[in-house]
C-alpha cells in the first residue's frame, strides 16, 4: 500500500485555533482543517483546497511547522486502519478573512458536524487528533521552539 502525503493547516486568532468538528460512536473528537494530496497537486494547492472544503476558510499557507508520521498498525484504532501510512505536514496558515466567521464547508467530512475555534491552551481537554500535537503548539503559541518532525504518533 502507497504512503500518503497529506497537508493539515494551523489557524491561530486570538490565542484560539480553528479546527472542525467531528461526531463518531465515543462522542465529539477534533481535527484540523486538511486531507489529501491528490496526484499533481502541491501541498499548498491541497491544503488551500482543504481548508475552502472543510472549513469554509480560503487561506495564506505560510511555514512548514510540523511533520506527523502515522502508521496505523501501531495505534489505539489499528482495528481499523491497520492499512493506514500517511505522512502529515502542518503548515501555518493565514486567513484572507480577518473575522472568525466563515462561510460554510464545502466539502465537510463524513464525520464533520461543524468547525469551531478552540482556546489553544485548552487544547488538552478536548479529543483531538493527533494528541500529539497539542503540547508543541501550545509551546510554539508561548514562542518556545518545537520539533518539527513528531513521529508516528497520534
Amino acid at each position: 500500500m502507497k504512503i500518503r502525503n497529506s497537508a493539515k493547516a494551523v489557524i491561530i486568532e486570538n490565542g484560539k485555533i480553528l479546527l472542525t468538528k467531528n461526531e463518531d460512536r465515543e462522542g465529539s473528537f477534533y481535527l484540523f482543517p486538511g486531507g489529501g494530496q491528490n496526484h499533481g497537486e502541491t501541498l499548498t494547492e491541497a491544503l488551500k483546497r482543504e481548508c475552502l472544503e472543510e472549513a469554509g476558510a480560503g487561506v495564506d499557507v505560510k511555514e512548514l511547522l510540523h511533520m506527523r508520521e502515522y502508521i496505523g498498525k501501531n495505534h489505539e484504532h489499528a482495528s481499523f486502519d491497520s492499512a493506514v501510512h500517511q505522512i502529515e505536514y502542518y503548515f501555518r496558515c493565514k486567513p484572507h478573512r480577518a473575522t472568525l466567521e466563515y462561510l460554510p464547508p464545502t466539502n465537510p467530512d463524513s464525520h464533520q458536524v461543524g468547525v469551531v475555534w478552540l482556546l489553544i491552551e485548552e487544547l488538552a481537554n478536548y479529543r483531538i487528533y493527533p494528541k500529539a500535537i497539542v503540547h508543541p503548539l501550545q509551546q510554539l503559541a508561548k514562542g518556545i521552539d518545537s520539533p518539527i518532525y513528531l513521529g508516528d504518533v497520534n
